[in-house]
Formats: structure tokens, C-alpha cells, sequence
């Protein structure tokens, strides 16, 4: 499976709560709903349609899975929402339990056995095993070299702090532009897989 990290990402390279104010306060943030004056159906709400239409699963992390349970169940009859209460899901947490997982097709990837088990993943058949938020979850994907592409629907904003997807940890990781399209609204939806070390 193809492992493919979708994001709405500023252009300081933040990620943290676009989707609305109380989405992920951690460490003082105060911008959470950025995204929506940017949001456009065509181009960027086409991209995440895309997205989900090669994904065979979705993989989140726990705090991003907690979020989508609680508001993709309750909009069902919407062709996007069926497509993601449908779906398999795969949620890496160290805290939750199976009891935990009220969201239908959800399997639990134990925090400690993550990268094993998404190796695992990586390795087998199928199409794309897609994530969407989850900025901790991603950078350890991008870290552990196990990313084929990367979909970043780049915002025109500086939020000035928050949480990124990136490694910190000097690592050279050479990119290759696969596709972009820009929006009405100034967004870059930018398509990136690993390239050859340059």
C-alpha cells in the first residue's frame, strides 16, 4: 500500500486545527479554523475527494481519530461522509482501547508497535492507505522513509507557530514535484514524492 500524508498547511509550514477553534488548542494555539477563508469546493474540496477515492484505508493518529469520530458518524447520507464512515480506519494510539473505537471499520495500531506494524502495511497489497491531519503521526511516517507522496494544499497564511508535519532532525530529504493547481482562493495544492538523493 502506498502510504499518502493530505494536508491543509499554511505557508510557514503549520498544520495544527484547521477545521475549527477548538480543534487542537495544545500549547497556547489560537488560530484553529485558519483554513475556511481559503476553502474552496472545486479545487481544494476536489483534491480531498481525490484522495479518498484511490485510499483503500485511512490511518490517523489518536487525537485526529478522536476528532473525525465525533462528527463523520453523524453526517450520514452525504456521499463523502458515507465514503468515510465506510472506509477502513487504522488509528495509532497508546491510550485508547478497542472498547474505545465507536467508529465504524476502526482497527487500533498499538502506539509502541506503530512503525513495525506500518511497515506491515507499507508492504502489502492495495492502494493508498491515506492520512489526513495527525501532524505526529506524519512526521514519523516522514522520518521512517515511509511516505510516497505527499499532498499539501498550501494556504496563503502565517500562523506563526504550531504544529508541523516536518522532521527536525537534519535529515536531507529530496523531494520531486509530481503535480500542482492553484485555487481561486490562493491555495497551491502541491503533490510531492520521495526523489532520488541529489
Amino acid at each position: 500500500m502506498r502510504i499518502v500524508i493530505s494536508e491543509f498547511i499554511s505557508l510557514d509550514g503549520v498544520v495544527q486545527a484547521p477545521g475549527g477553534a477548538e480543534e487542537d488548542t495544545a500549547g497556547g494555539f489560537a488560530h484553529g479554523g485558519w483554513s475556511h477563508p481559503f476553502f474552496d469546493p472545486e479545487t481544494v474540496g476536489g483534491a480531498f475527494d481525490d484522495a479518498l477515492r484511490t485510499a483503500d484505508a485511512l490511518l490517523f493518529g489518536r487525537r485526529t481519530w478522536q476528532t473525525m469520530a465525533a462528527a463523520w458518524p453523524g453526517r450520514a447520507g452525504d456521499p463523502f461522509a458515507d465514503r468515510m464512515n465506510a472506509i477502513p480506519k487504522y488509528v495509532v494510539t497508546g491510550t485508547l482501547g478497542d472498547t474505545d473505537l465507536t467508529w465504524e471499520n476502526t482497527t487500533r495500531i498499538a502506539g509502541a508497535e506503530a512503525v513495525a506494524r506500518l511497515r506491515e502495511l507499507h508492504g502489502q497489497e492495495g492502494g493508498d492507505l491515506l492520512v489526513m491531519g495527525s501532524p505526529s503521526l506524519a512526521r514519523t511516517l516522514i522520518a521512517e522513509g515511509l511516505v510516497d507522496e505527499l499532498r499539501l494544499m498550501v494556504m496563503p497564511v502565517l500562523l506563526g507557530g504550531g504544529k508541523s508535519i516536518f522532521p527536525t532532525d537534519g535529515v536531507k530529504r529530496p523531494l520531486e514535484l509530481a503535480g500542482t493547481v492553484v485555487s481561486k482562493t490562493g491555495v497551491h495544492v502541491a503533490t510531492y514524492r520521495p526523489a532520488a538523493a541529489r
